[in-house]
Formats: C-alpha cells, sequence, structure tokens
C-alpha cells in the first residue's frame, strides 16, 4: 500500500516534507507530485480518478490560498483524503487555507489536520492503513510509546 502526497506547487514541499520523512519513519511507500487544481486541471483529473488503480491507500493533498486541492481530489477518489492547509505567501494567516479545507459540502469528506500540520497527515494516513496492517499499526504503537516516554523523560528533568 502507497499514500499518495500532493501539492499545489513547489513552495508548499517544506511543508510537506514532514508527511514524507514520518512515513518514510514507518517504512510506507509515498508517491509524491504537484497536482494544481487551477494550473493542471487535467493532470488533477487524471489523478483523481485513477490513484486507487495504482496502488494508492491514502491521499494527502496540501495547498495554500484558496486551497481547492484537497476538497476537488475528495470529489473525484474513493479514497480518504486528508488535507494539509499551507500557509502561503499570498495567505491571509492561513485561514483561507483552512476554511477551504475544512468546509466541504455533504458527501465530499476531507479530513483535515492543523495549518502546515503535514506530520499529523502522515501518522493519520499510517493510521488508516495500519487498522487493517499490523506491522504499520505496530509502528504507531512504538511511535507513541515514544512519544509517552519522551514526556516522562522531560517531566523527570523538570523534577531534578
Amino acid at each position: 500500500m502507497k499514500i499518495a502526497i500532493v501539492m499545489g506547487s513547489v513552495s508548499d514541499m517544506p511543508v510537506m516534507q514532514e508527511a514524507i520523512d514520518i512515513l518514510k519513519e514507518f517504512g510506507i511507500e509515498t508517491e509524491v507530485d504537484i497536482v494544481s487544481a487551477h494550473r493542471t486541471p487535467e493532470k488533477l483529473f487524471d489523478f483523481s480518478k485513477n490513484a486507487h488503480n495504482r496502488g494508492i491507500a491514502v491521499i494527502i493533498a496540501g495547498a495554500g490560498g484558496a486551497a481547492h486541492l484537497p476538497g476537488m481530489v475528495a470529489s473525484m477518489s474513493p479514497l480518504p483524503v486528508i488535507g494539509v492547509p499551507v500557509k502561503s505567501s499570498n495567505s491571509i494567516d492561513g485561514w483561507d487555507s483552512i476554511l477551504s479545507i475544512l468546509q466541504m459540502p455533504g458527501g465530499v469528506p476531507v479530513a483535515t489536520v492543523a495549518l502546515n500540520g503535514a506530520k499529523n497527515a502522515g501518522i493519520l494516513a499510517a493510521q488508516i492503513i495500519g487498522s487493517s496492517d499490523k506491522s504499520v499499526l505496530d509502528k504507531i504503537i512504538a511511535y507513541k510509546e515514544s512519544l509517552r516516554e519522551g514526556v516522562i523523560k522531560a517531566s523527570e528533568g523538570l523534577k531534578k
């Protein structure tokens, strides 16, 4: 199973890299591409309608500004889509991106993470795959345990 990570522009790559990195940590294969909802609509249609035929299990779509990419992908794909609102240079403090991805009409769901929250998008995508793949689930359990251990260690450090 692969996870597709798409973004509207190469300028989104520094944010979306966090999803790539965490998925690599979990040993999950990714397919990464730029698919602009506004500049390459034909590519968007082809990607969205055919991702499931290429072995993609989950799509992570990051976009800034008007941020139509995640919703448009979700409108044409049968796969779960996780939207990453990106605070871009033309953004209104990121709120335009957040609301464009979050406020989807009934029947076209997009799971939405925090502004620039690509790492959480990667973790959520891994959890979706982990619900039916024990090896991925075990890696997620270990990751969450490492988070817990980090907090305990930090807490103990404060008490010294």
